[in-house]
């Protein structure tokens, strides 16, 4: 712990930090937290309260949720470079503190909450801000939005049954169909005419069948 006071006091050395109040009225909201994150403060709190009475009268009541052991408030720039070494530790894409503020939108989004909501957990005076800056479609939304149209429109043919699909059959007479050739016109405007198939056959009388006898 005496290692980590003096890390502690070497990355904030030389620069200054100034308390002051929110930039704006939204500034000061209730932030609603989920249940497993409120136990983890509430770990945290008690936490607090030992190194509070280990310090004694050497304790300061500083009001910040997170302090330092002795009470004093973490140097913004020690928090920067903590987290940027968490993040590399982890193996985790490049991302900074400050996106975190980012990625809380972008999965509060994607979690169902309306741009609205976003807004007001942010702070933002306008629900533009919110929706061009701070939010992200992320591809696993992508997927969710494919899968509920496709079962829109898969409902909506099982409501409302069409004709099967068929194969058009073409006319004997169109134009795909090779029709017969007519014959080209003689000299002297006479017509060449095919033969008849029965042409020059000899008449022949039926004859009757010897077992049938006539009426």
């Amino acid at each position: 712990m005496l290692l980590w006071a003096i890390d502690q006091q070497r990355i904030a050395y030389g620069q200054t930090v100034t308390v002051g109040p929110p930039k704006t009225a939204a500034s000061r909201r209730t932030i609603a937290l989920d249940h497993t994150t409120a136990t983890i403060l509430r770990h945290h709190h008690r936490r607090q309260l030992t190194e509070q009475a280990d310090h004694g009268a050497g304790w300061t009541d500083s009001g910040y949720v997170f302090t330092q052991p002795d009470g004093q408030p973490l140097h913004p720039d020690y928090l920067t470079r903590r987290f940027r070494r968490l993040v590399t530790d982890s193996a985790l894409p490049p991302v900074r503190l400050h996106d975190l503020r980012h990625g809380a939108a972008t999965l509060a989004h994607c979690a169902g909450a309306d741009l609205k909501t976003v807004q007001e957990q942010l702070g933002h005076s306008s629900i533009v801000l919110t929706a061009d800056t701070y939010t992200s479609v992320l591809l696993d939304l992508h997927l969710t939005v494919a899968e509920a149209t496709a079962r829109l429109v898969l409902a909506a043919a099982t409501r409302n049954p069409g004709r099967e699909h068929r194969t058009p059959t073409r006319h004997p007479r169109t134009a795909a169909t090779p029709t017969a050739r007519r014959p080209k016109p003689l000299p002297g405007n006479r017509i060449r005419r095919e033969p008849h198939p029965g042409a020059g056959r000899a008449h022949m009388t039926p004859k009757r069948h010897p077992k049938i006898k006539a009426a």
